[in-house]
């Protein structure tokens, strides 16, 4: 196997591109190559197999639409809630290609254990960091409230990503307030 790291990087978001693009049947390595604009047979030295390739490219994926820390002062903490899920939706809907890969992995892990092993290890540490990290920081709401809004927040890059005419007209950040607002008990 090849290591140099930069190429590797190219290639698996060439992968995810294709992913997005053309659907998990239209993966292969001679179309990653094209993709990334390198010699065919590139992405055969880097990569086992196309399992390697999917469980690559679920990782990147993770890492790509990330936000991390939010850069917040703002003091008040529902607040802080509906401007960390309203920079998620943007953050998201800015990698629209990472979205829709990730889409496509997922219904590829339904016909492939190890990819469905992967994705929902990778998922559940997902929604546990999201759980965690409300503790921290403070935020109001329990456990399940982070589990509602991470599935109502699914559901909304679901649409947005896939249909988007579907919210035509709809104010997708005052949306997002209203997820927050619901999912929280009065004061």
């Amino acid at each position: 196997m090849v290591t140099n790291p930069q190429r590797r990087l190219t290639l698996v978001d060439a992968a995810i591109e294709v992913l997005a693009r053309d659907g998990a049947r239209g993966l292969t390595f001679r179309a990653v190559d094209a993709e990334a604009g390198v010699p065919k047979g590139t992405a055969s030295n880097y990569f086992a197999n196309r399992d390697d390739l999917l469980n690559q490219a679920a990782e990147r994926i993770h890492l790509r639409v990330s936000v991390g820390d939010a850069d917040d002062t703002e003091t008040d903490p529902r607040t802080r809630l509906t401007h960390f899920m309203r920079l998620l939706l943007h953050r998201i809907s800015d990698d629209r290609t990472g979205w829709l890969a990730l889409l496509e992995l997922r219904l590829e892990a339904t016909r492939r254990p190890e990819l469905r092993a992967k994705l929902t290890k990778t998922l559940r540490e997902n929604l546990d960091a999201n759980v965690e990290g409300r503790r921290q920081g403070g935020l109001p709401g329990d456990d399940l409230t982070t589990v509602l809004l991470y599935y109502a927040m699914t559901g909304l890059l679901l649409e947005r990503l896939t249909l988007p005419d579907v919210l035509a007209g709809v104010d997708l950040d005052e949306l997002v307030a209203d997820f927050v607002r619901r999912c929280l008990p009065h004061e």
